[in-house]
């Protein structure tokens, strides 16, 4: 129930969670070294990374662009409210903690599917005292829903950020685009949208291999072009920041990437390749390494 997301029934919550699936936030959260994942998940994940050895630069340096563009609208644009679909779950550096780090009464709505994402949605929640935060259970398909339950807890007379970063890519052209059109029509004037996108313009022969891992698992999984991926933005009337749709690592680097904790050879050893991903630095990324576009745009 939109709004709602702490009255939900956790033996509904456990009997919804499909174990047996790998699901996209999941295997995010795998990459992300998480520990809200399954098996099947990990699995997807570990399929993916052999695919791809350095496939865990797209999800983090995704992340990490996430960090900055919230850090820019914020202190540069002023934007003070923020509506985050396909939220994922929940980790270091989620939108109202960048956010209310330095306006605390930033308000931000998170939206998700995943039952999984839902019973931890407390986390999503404990947000500074002086700001609001609210959890969504609705699909990005029912962007109807999402900005009814979005409207308890936005103000949307005042610009709110939009932020569809790595979600997508999910979603068939058919769908993908009447979507992003109905969520930014209900936003007022000077509203952003903040997304990212994976791309099989910049490394092909990586990402599709990729993306036949996951297709594999029955997961949608939509490669568009950096022409398709504007279209998100110019079919909306929207204005783009500079610099512009661009690879995610390229766009406006500040040099803060979070660094890994140090952890000891022998104890690395003793991880598998996933274990593994948590404890590399990102920050030896290359061109080479990198399928996903990253953008803001303003509404004027």
């Amino acid at each position: 129930m939109p709004g709602d997301a702490l009255s939900q029934d956790p033996a509904e919550l456990r009997r919804r969670i499909d174990t047996t699936k790998a699901h996209p936030a999941r295997v995010y959260d795998v990459f992300l070294g998480g520990k809200d994942n399954y098996p099947v998940d990990r699995e997807a994940a570990a399929a993916a990374l052999a695919a791809n050895p350095r496939g865990y630069l797209d999800v983090r340096h995704n992340r990490d662009f996430l960090r900055r563009a919230v850090t820019t609208l914020t202190q540069e644009a002023g934007i003070r409210q923020f509506l985050d679909i396909g939220t994922g779950l929940p980790t270091q550096e989620n939108v109202h903690q960048t956010a209310q780090r330095i306006t605390p009464d930033a308000r931000v709505v998170y939206v998700d599917n995943d039952p999984v994402v839902l019973a931890h949605a407390r986390a999503l929640l404990a947000g500074g005292p002086e700001g609001e935060t609210d959890y969504i259970d609705a699909d990005l398909k029912q962007p109807a829903q999402i900005l009814e339950g979005a409207a308890k807890t936005l103000d949307f007379g005042r610009p709110i950020a939009l932020v569809l970063v790595a979600v997508l890519h999910f979603i068939e052209d058919e769908e993908a685009y009447p979507i992003v059109r109905e969520l930014v029509d209900a936003l007022p004037s000077g509203s952003r949208l903040v997304l990212s996108h994976l791309t099989e313009d910049l490394n092909p022969e990586n990402i599709r291999a990729v993306q036949r891992t996951y297709t594999e698992r029955g997961f949608t999984f939509v490669l568009r072009s950096k022409a398709e991926v504007e279209r998100f933005f110019t079919d909306n009337g929207l204005e783009l920041d500079e610099p512009g749709v661009v690879p995610a690592h390229h766009w406006r680097p500040d040099g803060a990437a979070p660094a890994p904790e140090k952890v000891e050879a022998a104890y690395l050893a003793t991880l598998d390749d996933i274990g593994k991903v948590g404890y590399r630095d990102i920050n030896d990324v290359t061109d080479a390494d990198i399928n996903v576009y990253a953008a803001t745009a303003v509404k004027r």
